[in-house]
């Protein structure tokens, strides 16, 4: 039997160099993937985000938009309403029957103390009740004076002139007729005279 010989020293060789890119690359390979997907999950997560943002601000843009048309198409709608039943009411007012007189009064009285009416608006019927309260028998508390001040005017010689016997149909627009410059006056920020409002709170 042959002897095993002795085994040979080992040499053991240690490379101090740097390693070369593919063994780098390869030991970074997951890390390099993870990497990769975190960003696009993060970007894909910012465009999501901004598309849904800006989804959110057309949509409330247009629910304003939408709100705003309704509110003007609505107010339109009632302020032609408005004028509708303030073109009848002015009809009545002005009727020669004192009866249809004192209706067209009392709804214009109920048209001044709406919103919808302007300060405009609000002079046409002070022009209506100058109108009516000119015809009115003789009364002295609504019949208007200067257009600037409106006050109470009465004749130097009033004591000798002999009131007029107004009947109850007249009486009736007297009191509309008062009522209504009342109104006026707290819409158009003016005095009313102390008469005039004694005669709005009396029973037509």
């Amino acid at each position: 039997m042959n002897p095993t010989p002795p085994p040979g020293p080992l040499e053991v060789v240690v490379h101090s160099g740097p390693a070369d890119w593919w063994v780098i690359l390869a030991g970074l390979g997951p890390l390099a993937v993870l990497i990769a997907a975190l960003l696009a999950f993060y970007i894909n997560w910012r465009t999501l985000a901004q598309r849904t943002s800006a989804d959110k601000t057309a949509l409330d843009q247009k629910r304003a938009a939408d709100e705003q048309a309704l509110r003007q198409k609505t107010e339109a709608d009632s302020r032609a309403e408005w004028w509708r039943r303030t073109q009848w009411a002015l009809d009545r007012a002005l009727d020669d029957d004192d009866g249809t007189k004192v209706l067209g009064l009392a709804t214009l009285n109920v048209l001044a103390g709406s919103e919808l009416a302007r300060t405009e608006e609000l002079e046409l019927f002070d022009a209506a009740w100058e109108n009516v309260a000119s015809q009115a028998s003789g009364d002295r508390t609504v019949s208007a004076g200067t257009p600037e001040h409106r006050q109470v005017q009465t004749p130097p010689n009033a004591a000798s002139i002999p009131e007029r016997k107004v009947t109850p149909a007249g009486r009736r627009v007297q009191v509309a007729a008062a009522r209504l410059r009342v109104t006026l006056d707290e819409r158009l920020r003016r005095v009313s005279p102390p008469q005039t409002k004694r005669l709005a709170k009396d029973r037509m």
